[in-house]
C-alpha cells in the first residue's frame, strides 16, 4: 500500500560524486544571500579636503578682517596723535624723511596778506614757526595738509592751506618739493577761536605716519 504525502517538504540535498566538492546549500525557495557590498572611502576624502579648505579660507578671511581692522586702526590712530613721538620746541625730531624742528608760536592774528586781497580768520590765526628737513634718500613735498594742532582739553584744528599761502608768499613754501638734505622754514597756519590757546603741534611727513608731537606752552 502506498502513502502519498501532500507535504513533501524540501527535497534532499544531491549527494556530491566521489572526489568533488560540495556546492552551495540549497536556497530553499529564498534568494541567495549576497556578499556584503564595500564603502567606497573617496568620497570621505573628498568631504574632508573640502571641509579643510573651507576652515582655511575662513581662518584666512578672519584673520583678514582682524588685519585690515588693525590697520584702519593705526591709520586712524595717526591721524589723531596717538601715535606720535614726543618732541620739544627747538629741538629737532624725525617722521619719516622729516626732521622737524618747531622755533615759535603767534596767536591773536586777525588777518593775513596785503589789505583787500588776504585772508580774515574766522577766530583768529595762531602761526606756528616749523623748520623741515629732508633726511631721507629722495625728493619730498611738504604739506600742511596733515599737519593737526591741539589745545589743551584734546579739541583739534586742521591747517589752514589758504592762510598759509599768505603768510609764506615771501619764504620757502611748504609746497616745494625738499631734495634730500636740504632745509625749508615757514609757518603752519591755524584758525581757532578767539582766545583758544593752543597746547601741542602734531607734524607729519604724511598723513599715514606716526607724528611728532610738540608741547607749545611750557
Amino acid at each position: 500500500m502506498s502513502y502519498n504525502n501532500p507535504n513533501p517538504g524540501p527535497p534532499a540535498p544531491a549527494v556530491p560524486a566521489p572526489g568533488q566538492p560540495y556546492g552551495a546549500p540549497p536556497s530553499y525557495g529564498y534568494p541567495p544571500a549576497q556578499p556584503p557590498k564595500k564603502r567606497k572611502k573617496w568620497p570621505w576624502i573628498v568631504g574632508g579636503l573640502v571641509l579643510a579648505a573651507v576652515l582655511g579660507c575662513g581662518a584666512l578671511a578672519l584673520a583678514g578682517v582682524f588685519g585690515a581692522a588693525k590697520v584702519a586702526s593705526d591709520l586712524d590712530n595717526n591721524s589723531t596723535g596717538k601715535n606720535a613721538v614726543a618732541g620739544k620746541m627747538n629741538k629737532a625730531s624725525v617722521d619719516g624723511k622729516f626732521q622737524f624742528t618747531v622755533t615759535g608760536l603767534q596767536c591773536g592774528v586777525g588777518s593775513v596778506g596785503p589789505d583787500g586781497f588776504g585772508e580774515k580768520a574766522q577766530g583768529e590765526f595762531c602761526l606756528v614757526s616749523v623748520q623741515v628737513k629732508n633726511v631721507g634718500k629722495s625728493a619730498e613735498v611738504f604739506n600742511d595738509f596733515s599737519q593737526k594742532a591741539y589745545a589743551a582739553d584734546g579739541t583739534e584744528f586742521s591747517a589752514d592751506s589758504g592762510a598759509g599761502t599768505w603768510v609764506n608768499k615771501d619764504s620757502s613754501t611748504f609746497l616745494e618739493s625738499i631734495n634730500p638734505g636740504n632745509t625749508v622754514r615757514g609757518k603752519v597756519v591755524f584758525d581757532v577761536p578767539k582766545g583758544a590757546e593752543l597746547a601741542s603741534v602734531v607734524l607729519h611727513e604724511s598723513e599715514f605716519t606716526a607724528g611728532v608731537k610738540v608741547p607749545l606752552r611750557s
